[in-house]
């Protein structure tokens, strides 16, 4: 790069200059930054050039660059090398990604404390703790038959237990972070006429879905993203389930049944007059009433009972309570304490949580070689998360998902 810059630039020091071709011509101007092996973000060999942007004097920069024996990065490519080369481990490397797209407030903090190494220590924290207890039960199987029975007491069994008691709180925190970051689906949905379109404009605000008091007006599903205390939501207003002989509308109804077989959640709207409806047999659980219209009844807006909510979405009535339910339906928790969790993460402290169950069982049977065994499958699986034990499969599968650059 000393063609493109005309200088030899000082390790970690912006310079002021100029951007040009190898026959002199003069690109932009800008800051360069040269930072050598191993302090930087690969852990290579790193060179920044800050120019002044524009999609036509960074294409001709970046061909420049090409020209003088670089190529473009892969996907991904700058954080895998970063990763092969242990300048963050696996968890962490997923955690830019998890950083970049978030769409909440939350979810960017979430995969913050992820990027910054909390959640791998927590998770190298419990690796220790199975790795301190797989050695004392190993060296115990080396005792004569009849000395080994003290691996069986309280202590040992209460060791076992508050590992998978801190297991179980980190996966609570893993499935909070995926639900932040991941984002919910919940379906509105009903008979025709019950208000699922207005409930829609109410919970975003706006006018979104068309409202008239003509039934079947919904023939197609309708989705809006939005953002609830931090959890991102894609509400699907749908159309209304009947029987129908318009082609139209019976194709709306198979959607409608459709969303509700991938929904995380499903809203059944009702008439507060008459709601006594139960849901469709396509409505799969989690599912909360909410019985509309109490503007007309005169009765109460709020919480019903448990997993039923009255509201008037004419006058959004009722909205705070119905939306603490939802999040309640989903799994959120408002908090600060949630990890960047991926569904990898998670099967994998599920996997590590049931090994564990199984040691302990074990463990009261003195089985020592069986619980020695769970253990050491669990200090594998354990390492999965961090990439201590990892394929090249998996990784070409979680880099192919970055944005290029990163």
């Amino acid at each position: 790069m000393v063609s493109m810059l005309g200088l030899q630039l000082k390790a970690r020091v912006a310079t002021f200059h100029e951007f040009r071709t190898g026959s002199g011509h003069t690109l932009d101007s800008g800051i360069a930054l040269f930072f050598p092996a191993p302090h930087s973000y690969t852990g290579e060999d790193v060179l920044e050039l800050h120019g002044h942007g524009g999609r036509v004097v960074q294409q001709m920069i970046v061909e420049e660059v090409l020209n003088l024996g670089a190529r473009l990065a892969n996907p991904g490519e700058f954080t895998q090398r970063a990763f092969l080369n242990g300048r963050m481990d696996l968890a962490e490397a997923e955690a830019v990604a998890d950083l970049i797209n978030s769409t909440s407030r939350l979810a960017a903090r979430a995969a913050a404390k992820s990027l910054t190494g909390e959640f791998s220590k927590a998770v190298k924290t419990l690796d220790r703790e199975v790795l301190d207890l797989r050695v004392f039960i190993e060296g115990a199987i080396d005792f004569p038959e009849d000395e080994i029975d003290f691996i069986g007491e309280s202590e040992v069994q209460e060791q076992l237990e508050c590992i998978r008691q801190n297991v179980a709180d980190l996966l609570l925190k893993s499935e909070q972070g995926e639900v932040m970051l991941r984002g919910t689906t919940v379906v509105i949905a009903g008979e025709p006429n019950v208000g699922k379109s207005s409930l829609l404009n109410a919970l975003v605000g706006e006018e979104r879905a068309i409202v008239t008091d003509i039934p079947g007006t919904t023939r197609d599903t309708l989705d809006v993203d939005l953002v609830l205390d931090g959890l991102p939501i894609t509400f699907i207003d749908t159309a209304g389930l009947r029987m129908s002989d318009d082609i139209v509308e019976k194709a709306g109804v198979q959607r409608t049944r459709e969303a509700l077989q991938n929904a995380s959640g499903t809203l059944w709207m009702v008439d507060d007059a008459s709601p006594d409806k139960e849901p469709d047999e396509a409505v799969n659980d989690p599912i909360l009433e909410v019985r509309n219209k109490c503007d007309l009844t005169e009765r109460e807006p709020g919480i019903v009972c448990e997993l039923t909510y009255r509201i008037s979405a004419k006058n959004r009535w009722g909205l705070d309570e119905l939306k603490e339910g939802i999040k309640t339906m989903v799994g959120f928790r408002e908090g600060e304490d949630a990890f960047a969790g991926r569904p990898r993460h998670i099967n994998a402290l599920k996997r590590t949580n049931t090994l564990l169950g199984r040691a302990k069982e074990e463990l009261v049977a003195n089985s020592p070689e069986i619980v020695a065994d769970l253990l050491r499958e669990t200090h594998t699986t354990l390492g999965e998360i961090v990439g201590e034990t990892t394929t090249d499969e998996l990784l070409g599968s979680i880099f192919s998902r970055f944005c290029i650059g990163k």
